[in-house]
């Protein structure tokens, strides 16, 4: 089961934009790889996935400002995060699947407030 860590979160003025990183202990060559969000009093939701063969599938709320990429020769998975809002402030979490076991992060904060 690979470990999970995000970075990259922070403060940023509406408008702006910040990227996100997760470094994966191990391979994701074969796995799919996903950035979900935890709003403030909200469930987890799905933000953007990409599947092993590079597919992707965007939340509407992000379609157009959010991009997500991977390298496996790295072993990450990045988040763009354009044209942020504040209602884009949440806890983000990385995750990685599609396979017998799936792994979370510890989740990074990314805050848009004026």
């Amino acid at each position: 089961q690979v470990q999970l860590a995000e970075s990259g979160g922070g403060l940023v003025l509406p408008g702006g934009s910040l990227r996100l990183s997760c470094a994966a202990s191990g391979s994701i060559r074969f796995n799919a790889m996903a950035w979900y969000r935890q709003r403030p009093g909200k469930q987890r939701e799905l933000v953007a996935v990409m599947s092993s063969d590079d597919n992707t599938h965007y939340a509407d709320a992000v379609k157009g400002r959010f991009y997500i990429s991977r390298d496996n020769a790295k072993n990450t998975v990045n988040l763009q995060m354009n044209s942020l809002k504040p209602e884009d402030t949440a806890v983000y979490y990385c995750w990685c699947g599609g396979g017998p076991e799936e792994s979370w992060g510890q989740g990074t904060q990314v805050t848009v407030s004026s």
